[in-house]
């Protein structure tokens, strides 16, 4: 039995009913089934699914590109007293690169992830506001492009660090608008997180399968929502300074300009209670996908379930005392000093204490060592390297000692790679098949693990040597009789092999999403209710309402008493409903984008643009675009179609 299709025509003010399907457009828009053009339909589409793909594409197209960029540093200090780049061009990399890996890579890396696998999990047919998610796409798409803009300037990218230390940012010392790029890109790039998070949280609380309590989630869907939480917390402290900043530069305020009566020191501490709990933003995702991996390739349940999701909760909630640990040498206090180093201490607690629920989860399994499987005890033990420097950093003495040198490269680059892109790249070799029905190698898995297991350990690792024996941060060259020499040639051959791996790891994820052969609905044997309908899943997810008996419910039903076997909700009368697409999530991007780039173009004029002399321009042709998006979005009314699904592809038909 084929899938048919009933349409409803809804306006805003009526309801709706059954008839011919609603146009939107100029007719341009059409429903699955309606022969809709393939670019057309991934532009206008609100199913979460093409969405978390449209966001891994682009995230790994922006860490292709902020790994150049530190193969660029690297290559820069691969020797003494090179000029191979000058310094200002060493500045904007370093900038960029930083950048575009927390806030364009494994952010929304972990947020490709939220949106794919998290409503599977709870088994919802879709995120509560679909419209919603399809603009957080597209304006985290835009800001992206925003940013990276700024290249094309006069003045170039901006050259002041991913925290933009004041005074550094003032007009004085960053005439530019590289800066200007960086400010509105960063607030594109919070209206776009701030969307998502909402979006989750409502997910999450609303629509669980009947069955589903809190506590039978998995531990990945409870990371989403302690992320989501930690993002609407987090972001409206730098939002704050971005707008304090943006005055500064473009409206002759001076909150940061200590010449005038300003405090320099209030960026720091605005930008660390949102940069704190920026770094939990990162890795709890990456946490919540190694507690999914871990059980199923060691054959057992996850070891210690409730207090892995309490010791979550707790880092969420300690990752807003600690922020003033990156300021030990602003010179706080003796009080400030000693309350900061405790709760520093303080919240290594519950990272250790998953750690040891992970080794628990191993202890005694069948373990598989297959590729996801090898990245995941990769993020364990790299975790736990970053993890150590990092509790060496609670001790003020040592901070001061290691403060703006290497060291703390080392540190945070073993907290990133050797755990956010650790943890991310076994959760995409985990659900790669999920998502496409096709497997990924093993044999290229493997080998592209060990190089870059190998590349970060040999890159990274020297850096601490760099550090202790002085060598300063964002510096773009240093002299031959420093001894940093041999430690730097090195940390560039061990970027260049991990650069190496990564670039195997992009193309077979290219090759096997081209060409690669599918593969069972779930080769890895899974426990979770994402694997409990078909792979790729269809577009309303489930043919039938999942009821849940129990946590590891995939795994009861094949191997538990039927008393706890997964149950499914009668077969819908009407069919399954489906929200429509919408061309108003992107129009409403893109005027968002323009507003933002006249801001940047303050008092400049527009090239490329026939006809538009300055800012105002712009600004008044992105707002009203803007306005009258969200305006016919309004109109669009709740709309939707009806699927009567394919009964045989439900496994329970």
């Amino acid at each position: 039995m084929a899938e048919s299709i009933v349409h409803d025509t809804h306006s805003s003010a009526k309801g709706g009913h059954a008839g011919a399907p609603q146009k939107s457009f100029f007719g341009l828009l059409k429903r699955p089934g309606e022969g809709c053009h393939p670019v057309i339909d991934w532009l206008t589409t609100v199913d979460h699914k093409k969405i978390a793909i449209m966001y891994g594409a682009a995230a790994l197209f922006f860490l292709v590109l902020g790994g150049v960029e530190a193969l660029i540093i690297r290559w820069q200090l691969a020797g003494p007293e090179r000029e191979m780049i000058s310094a200002r061009f060493y500045n904007q990399l370093f900038t960029m690169h930083g950048t575009t890996m927390i806030f364009l890579a494994v952010m929304p890396l972990g947020a490709a992830f939220f949106n794919y696998i998290m409503p599977l999990q709870i088994g919802a047919r879709d995120v509560a506001f679909p419209r919603l998610n399809a603009f957080s796409l597209w304006v985290f798409l835009l800001g992206g492009v925003l940013l990276n803009l700024s290249w094309f300037f006069p003045g170039g990218a901006p050259p002041v660090g991913w925290f933009a230390y004041a005074p550094l940012t003032s007009s004085t010392y960053s005439p530019g608008i590289g800066t200007d790029f960086w400010v509105l890109s960063l607030q594109v790039l919070g209206i776009s997180s701030l969307a998502a998070a909402f979006n989750f949280i409502a997910t999450i609380i609303n629509m669980r399968a009947p069955g589903l309590s809190m506590m039978r989630l998995p531990v990945f869907t409870w990371m989403t929502l302690i992320t989501s939480f930690l993002i609407i917390l987090a972001f409206p402290a730098i939002t704050i300074a971005l707008v304090q900043l943006m005055f500064d530069r473009n409206f002759g305020t001076f909150f940061f300009e200590a010449g005038e009566g300003g405090r320099p020191i209030l960026w720091q501490h605005l930008f660390w209670i949102f940069g704190h709990p920026e770094v939990y933003i990162l890795i709890l995702p990456a946490m919540g996908i190694i507690s999914e991996v871990l059980p199923v390739f060691a054959r057992k349940p996850l070891f210690g379930y409730p207090i892995i999701v309490f010791s979550g909760a707790v880092i969420g909630v300690l990752g807003f005392a600690v922020w003033s640990h990156h300021m030990f040498t602003t010179g706080l206090g003796v009080i400030a000093l000693s309350a900061f180093a405790l709760l520093t201490m303080l919240i290594a607690i519950p990272t250790g204490v998953k750690i040891f629920n992970w080794i628990g989860t191993l202890w005694g399994g069948r373990i598989r060592f297959d590729t996801p499987m090898l990245f995941a005890i990769g993020f364990i033990s790299m975790f736990m390297i970053g993890g150590f420097t990092g509790i060496m950093h609670a001790s003020v003495p040592v901070d001061t000692q290691q403060h703006d040198t290497y060291f703390v490269v080392a540190h945070f680059h073993y907290v990133l790679i050797g755990g956010s892109i650790m943890a991310l790249l076994a959760g995409i070799y985990y659900w790669f098949p999920k998502v496409s029905g096709k497997q990924l190698s093993e044999r290229w898995g493997k080998i592209s693990f060990w190089l870059v297991l190998a590349g970060f350990n040999l890159a990274f690792f020297p850096m601490h040597f760099l550090g202790m024996t002085g060598m300063p941060r964002r510096t773009h060259t240093y002299r031959a009789d420093m001894g940093w020499t041999e430690w730097n040639v090195w940390s560039t051959v061990g970027a260049f092999i991990l650069g190496l791996g990564m670039a195997i790891f992009v193309g077979q994820i290219i090759y096997t999403a081209w060409k690669g052969r599918r593969c069972k609905a779930d080769p890895w044997d899974s426990r979770t209710l994402e694997w409990a309908t078909t792979s790729p899943p269809q577009a309303y997810n489930f043919p039938r309402t999942p009821i849940v008996k129990t946590r590891d419910q995939v795994w009861a039903d094949k191997y538990d008493s039927e008393e706890i076997h997964l149950e499914w909700g009668p077969e819908e009368e009407h069919g399954i409903h489906m929200p429509d697409r919408s061309w108003y999530p992107l129009f409403a991007g893109i005027g968002l984008f323009i507003f933002a780039l006249g801001w940047v173009l303050f008092k400049e004029p527009v090239p490329f643009i026939p006809g538009f002399a300055n800012f105002l321009h712009l600004q008044v042709v992105g707002f009203s675009l803007l306005m009258l998006s969200i305006y016919l979005w309004a109109l669009e009314g709740p709309g939707g179609y009806h699927l009567h699904p394919d009964k045989s592809k439900d496994p329970y038909a």
